[in-house]
């Protein structure tokens, strides 16, 4: 059974793509690659990652025919508070890409298992939620 990644290295790069005039490219398969690139891109003491089955699924997945990888986009000048409800956002359409992949019987449902549990294990280390009258709802 392929490992997972322990934990999503979420970081400062991240949060500059989030800011940047960048994450309009998401709308595109290719922007949505890039995205999963800086959601992955390590700490410094994160040595313990597993860089190389992250890299595999996200090559599998950006080939696949059969997934629709369209997903939720916030704005670019989303506010800087409003960052973790993104993230929180895109999780959700994780979970989407799997019920999807489940009915079509896709052949990538594992690699998108596999980045949904990276991403569900960071949001269960965070047992709480920034919320703002800002941020809009996903």
């Amino acid at each position: 059974q392929k490992t997972h990644l322990k934990s999503v290295c979420l970081q400062y790069p991240l949060c500059r793509l989030l800011n940047s005039h960048c994450f309009c490219l998401l709308k595109n398969g290719m922007g949505l690659i890039i995205f999963f690139l800086c959601a992955y891109v390590p700490k410094t003491e994160a040595g313990h990652c597993k860089w190389a089955e992250v890299l595999k699924d996200l090559e599998r997945i950006k080939s696949s025919k059969d997934i629709d990888v369209s997903l939720y986009t916030a704005n670019a000048d989303e506010d800087e508070e409003c960052q973790e409800l993104v993230i929180r956002c895109f999780f959700l359409e994780t979970q989407v890409i799997i019920q999807e992949c489940h009915i079509k019987n896709c052949s990538k449902t594992q690699d998108v298992w596999n980045i949904w549990k990276n991403l569900n294990e960071t949001f269960e280390k965070k047992l709480t939620s920034t919320k703002s009258e800002k941020c809009k709802e996903c």
